[in-house]
């Protein structure tokens, strides 16, 4: 959440004096399109048409000529420090910023934003782009620093499989790799992570982990997404007890400690590997009981002496070597040549 930010003026009394330079309709008309009158809703240029019997070009015509006339007012030419604060304002937190964001620092009701947002309408030195699939709607000072930003978010989502996960660190340092040739002012972690707040496609799960948004590492949907992000984050198999703890600290989801168990057996994603201990396929554990896990081995490496196939198997489970050897003991699966190694029958 962006902190409360401060001005050195008051936005609806700038707004209030800008304004003033119109005539009454055409007044109705700015506050009505954004919002800045008793009702903080932004009436669409056809519903103001209605309102006054003309047609929504009419309204976009009336629209434009009274940005252009409050520009060219002396009332303006006063209020200059205004904008230059703005300006300085965008500068400081990276030169392009979200216009969610940006208004969220001045003002928690819609109409302070609108005050605001109106305000960078009318300064000459903004430029909104608007929201399309891959950006949030956005405004900027500098075009040329707009354009890298834009080129350097699309390129590290590019490079993102669906399954990626990167630390924030990382993630940081390989988007300031891509970007090239920007001000020293704009290379702090703040700066970067509001840079690529401004992607649609890339985003940040609770864990402080990004890829893309549309992955359910990043936008987990159930439990089975909550686990397999705690699971990964611990690094090592752990207790379903511990899972469900997990997830209900760190998404503050009720996770019960039942229902968690279930979710994991189902899920191919996660391979129990001892007595309610479970861990990520990804990770290389081999899925099954202890003895199909014996039968793995085996068909992967050939005849093998009781020995290595305990030293493999553990590696795979968190058992008793005292279980393993049972299972040998199995004639219909495991049977052992005149070396005394162990070999596969089924």
């Amino acid at each position: 959440m962006a902190t409360k930010n401060t001005t050195a003026f008051k936005s609806k009394q700038v707004v209030k004096k800008l304004l003033s330079v119109l005539v009454p309709r055409a007044r109705d008309v700015i506050a009505s399109r954004y919002g800045l009158g008793e009702n903080a809703k932004r009436l669409t240029l056809e519903s103001i048409g209605k309102k006054y019997g003309i047609t929504r070009e009419r309204v976009r015509q009336i629209e434009n000529y009274s940005l252009e006339h409050i520009r060219k007012s002396k009332e303006h030419k006063e209020t200059l420090p205004v904008f230059e604060e703005l300006y300085s304002k965008i500068d400081a937190m990276g030169g392009m910023i979200s216009e969610g964001e940006f208004l969220e620092t001045f003002a928690k009701d819609d109409s302070g934003k609108n005050h605001i947002h109106f305000l960078l309408v009318i300064g000459e030195h903004f430029s909104k782009e608007k929201e399309d699939e891959n950006f949030k709607d956005r405004w900027h000072i500098d075009s040329e620093l707009a354009e890298k930003i834009h080129t350097s978010l699309k390129k590290v989502y590019e490079d993102l499989s669906n399954e990626d996960l990167v630390a924030e660190a990382d993630f940081i340092g390989t988007f300031l790799n891509e970007i090239k040739d920007i001000a020293e002012k704009y290379k702090n972690e703040e700066i970067i992570k509001r840079w690529l707040s401004l992607s649609k496609k890339i985003g940040r799960n609770s864990l402080g982990e990004w890829g893309r948004s549309d992955s359910s590492n990043i936008n987990a949907r159930g439990m089975r997404d909550y686990a397999f992000l705690v699971i990964r984050k611990h690094g090592s198999p752990i207790h379903f007890r511990d899972v469900a703890e997990s997830i209900t600290k760190v998404f503050s989801k009720k996770a019960h400690v039942a229902t968690t168990h279930n979710e994991l057996i189902k899920d191919a994603r996660f391979v129990l590997v001892g007595r309610g201990l479970y861990a990520l396929a990804e990770w290389g554990y081999m899925s099954g009981v202890v003895r199909d896990v014996i039968k793995k081995v085996l068909d992967k490496h050939g005849p093998l002496t009781k020995q290595e196939i305990i030293d493999k198997v553990l590696k795979e489970r968190y058992v008793k070597e005292n279980t393993i050897v049972v299972n040998l003991q199995n004639p219909k699966i495991f049977k052992k040549d005149k070396e005394g190694q162990y070999y596969s029958v089924s």
